[in-house]
């Protein structure tokens, strides 16, 4: 019971394995993804103070390292699947949500209790750490679908995945996103014309949007 329990639950995520069901030459599990998304949210986060943005690094860090964390109870649900409607998406985050809240009630120690409601609740929201979290997830998910496309892995799912998540980004205001987008995409899709796709289309076609 207690902390015990919380932090023997971390292994778990080490065992929930991204974009189940599908071929993929490197597996990427939700601890993985979760500490990547750190390290991309700290460098966005740099660039916003570059343009004299105030960071509250502390919230930053508590919703970045622990956006996933409800994947323990429902695993990692597919983008295209989770996001196919406004209805599902919310149900399934409904869900989530409470299992969360049923785990601190029943295994966090009382004076800890607020501090877990903090820092595990959904992060991603207008504020800027909010965007920057929604942005860096999405990070990953352009970076997850390159390694397996620049593979010659021709799954559908990637493709969809590569685009969805550059749609996403280029929507949500930041300086970060306007860095990614002018100095950092062009690189990705220089190396990209190893693939077995138009990477160059896909992007330009997703930034289009």
């Amino acid at each position: 019971m207690g902390l015990h329990t919380y932090f023997q639950s971390l292994n778990d995520l080490e065992r929930i394995i991204r974009c189940p069901g599908k071929f993929k030459f490197e597996e990427h599990s939700v601890s993985a993804h979760s500490w990547k998304v750190v390290q991309y949210a700290k460098t966005l986060a740099d660039i916003e103070e570059q343009h004299g943005v105030q960071i509250d690094w502390k919230k930053l860090y508590e919703i970045t390292s622990s956006h996933d964390y409800g994947e323990i109870f429902i695993g990692d649900i597919k983008t295209p699947v989770k996001h196919f409607s406004l209805e599902l998406r919310a149900m399934l985050q409904q869900v989530e949500e409470g299992m969360v809240a049923h785990f601190i009630a029943e295994h966090i120690p009382e004076d800890l209790k607020p501090i877990f409601r903090r820092q595990l609740r959904e992060g991603k929201d207008d504020s800027v750490e909010g965007r920057i979290l929604e942005v860096a997830d999405k990070l990953d998910q352009v970076y997850e679908a390159f390694s397996e496309l620049k593979r010659g892995n021709t799954e559908k799912e990637f493709v969809t995945m590569y685009r969805q998540a550059l749609v996403k980004i280029k929507q949500i205001r930041l300086h970060g996103v306007d860095y990614f987008l002018e100095r950092i995409l062009p690189d990705l899709v220089s190396e990209g014309t190893q693939c077995p796709i138009d990477l160059r289309q896909i992007t330009d076609e997703a930034l289009a949007m």
